[in-house]
């Protein structure tokens, strides 16, 4: 499990990597507002979610990443998911409502 976070004065992009499940959980959602901050302090920033390397998301995840999707919406940040998602979390983003987030490397 590793995540990662790189910011820069545009975008905040949050990498997820191996299994992110309830062990996970207090890193992911400290990473999340983290990638959130400088976001709703900058109007033209967005955060980006890279599920790429993630080989599973439990309910506590994908949870945070949902939350953390109202928190960018209600404070005007752009959320997105990097559409190369996995096969197998695809299902997870999918009941959550959660893929209509999901753009292309090259469309952002």
């Amino acid at each position: 499990m590793s995540i990662v976070l790189e910011q820069s004065e545009s975008c905040s992009v949050l990498r997820l990597e191996g299994a992110i499940d309830i062990a996970a959980a207090a890193e992911l959602k400290q990473m999340l507002l983290k990638a959130l901050e400088p976001a709703v302090q900058a109007a033209s920033n967005e955060v980006c979610l890279s599920l790429e390397g993630a080989t599973d998301l439990d309910v506590t995840a994908v949870q945070l990443l949902y939350a953390a999707r109202c928190r960018a919406k209600a404070s005007g940040v752009e959320w997105l998911i990097d559409a190369d998602v996995p096969e197998q979390l695809l299902c997870a983003l999918n009941e959550t409502g959660l893929q209509q987030y999901l753009v292309p490397v090259d469309d952002r």
